[in-house]
């Protein structure tokens, strides 16, 4: 049933283009279609995915363009050759290479778009993309001679806890990042002590606000939460690559860049997360007769109105993730775009686009959600929000122009 409902996806999503279709955002949005059906577990190989398919798009598009400098050492192309036929042939190879169980219907619908393309060129670009395609996939996925950081759940001898380990693997710790050499360079302080006033402020915001039977949260806040909760940042990277004077390696860039961002983001936060090991609101709430804070008081009862991640609290990876993007939208648009900042969202069934004003406005609203879901304090939001701007600091030197 999945094969079928992507295969349907990936055909009229194909059928239905232009021959001068946006390439980069048609085979981003074609690979987050996947992903969102697509079963099979993570690895260290599969964590790299999105980042292999967007360099593998800007290094087919700029061998062609010579515009920016090349990350994967790839070759200029001198004669003529479609960049088109190269962007789609190299998203083609990644793709089906990550999502074998798919890759029929990957094929399939790359051949509908190849012959929308006109003949002169076409095989150089293809062959262009197979080249690029090969040099992402080639990419180490670990760090050579890197360890991994084992994660203990925290407990007295005897004691239980819960079985399940956190969502955040053992084997993140060994990963490539390609903005910073070692997630150590980056990892925020420790949180608040649970006796400071910071914890008893942000532990009564969130008891108030995130709990499933709250009175204080709005009804529109409730839906925000569960909107938040997944969100979808294709429409804003569409409305971008439509302006008028961007090119195919410039968009390409720009996706490159945010998937970038995002793997190396989450690497760091879920490092920091395994070592600092905090607990989440319900753990904290349940047991606030032991925190020492005559400012916060035990709910026995207390539950969140989201379901609680299984991983630690500390640093909050919402608030890190989309701090981070919107960091490099900035550096692209500039903070308030022409017809404002469009996301949208996989978690509510049918939801509608959403127009913002800032990208600041977007970071300033997911991780006010983490708080009305019940999921996270704001002092780990804030502490997010910081590591991702860091970690973007660091991806926009990737990719410069050629100095002319």
């Amino acid at each position: 049933m999945v094969k079928t409902v992507v295969g349907a996806l990936l055909a009229s999503c194909f059928l239905a283009m232009p021959v001068r279709a946006e390439v980069v955002t048609d085979w981003a949005g074609l690979a987050q279609e996947i992903a969102a059906v697509d079963r099979t577990p993570w690895s260290v190989e599969r964590h790299h995915i999105n980042v292999r398919l967007g360099l593998a798009m800007f290094e087919a598009a700029n061998a062609i363009d010579h515009k920016y400098e090349s990350f994967l050492a790839l070759d200029r192309e001198t004669g003529e050759a479609s960049v088109e036929a190269a962007v789609m042939t190299a998203a083609r190879e990644v793709l089906s290479t990550y999502y074998p169980d798919h890759k029929q219907e990957i094929d399939r619908s790359y051949e509908l778009a190849l012959a929308t393309l006109p003949d002169a060129g076409k095989s150089a670009g293809a062959a262009i993309g197979i080249a690029a395609a090969e040099a992402a996939i080639a990419m180490p996925a670990t760090r050579e001679g890197a360890t991994f950081v084992r994660y203990r759940p925290v407990t007295t001898p005897g004691t239980y806890v819960p079985g399940a380990l956190p969502a955040y693997a053992d084997e993140m710790s060994t990963l490539v990042t390609l903005s910073y050499g070692n997630f150590e360079e980056l990892m925020p302080p420790p949180p608040p002590s649970l006796t400071s006033v910071i914890w008893a402020r942000d532990f009564n915001e969130v008891k108030s606000l995130g709990a499933r039977d709250s009175t204080a949260r709005e009804p529109v806040q409730t839906v925000m939460a569960r909107y938040r909760i997944t969100p979808v940042t294709i429409p804003a990277l569409r409305s971008i690559a439509d302006r008028p004077g961007r090119s195919t390696v410039d968009n390409a860039r720009l996706y490159a860049l945010i998937n970038i961002a995002d793997a190396d983001t989450s690497v760091v936060t879920g490092m920091a997360k395994l070592r600092y090991n905090f607990w989440r609101p319900i753990t904290a709430i349940r047991n606030a007769d032991r925190d020492d804070n005559p400012g916060t008081e035990i709910d026995a009862d207390w539950q969140p109105l989201l379901n609680t991640p299984n991983h630690p609290e500390y640093p909050c990876a919402h608030c890190s993730w989309t701090a981070a993007v919107a960091e490099v939208f900035k550096a692209e648009v500039g903070n308030a775009p022409e017809g404002g900042v469009k996301v949208g969202s996989r978690s509510l069934e049918l939801a509608a686009t959403q127009t913002l004003p800032t990208f600041d406005k977007w970071v300033e609203e997911v991780s006010y959600s983490r708080i009305l879901g019940g999921a996270h304090f704001r002092f780990s939001n804030e502490a997010g929000e910081r590591l991702g701007r860091q970690v973007a600091a660091r991806t926009l030197t990737l990719l410069p122009p050629i100095e002319p």
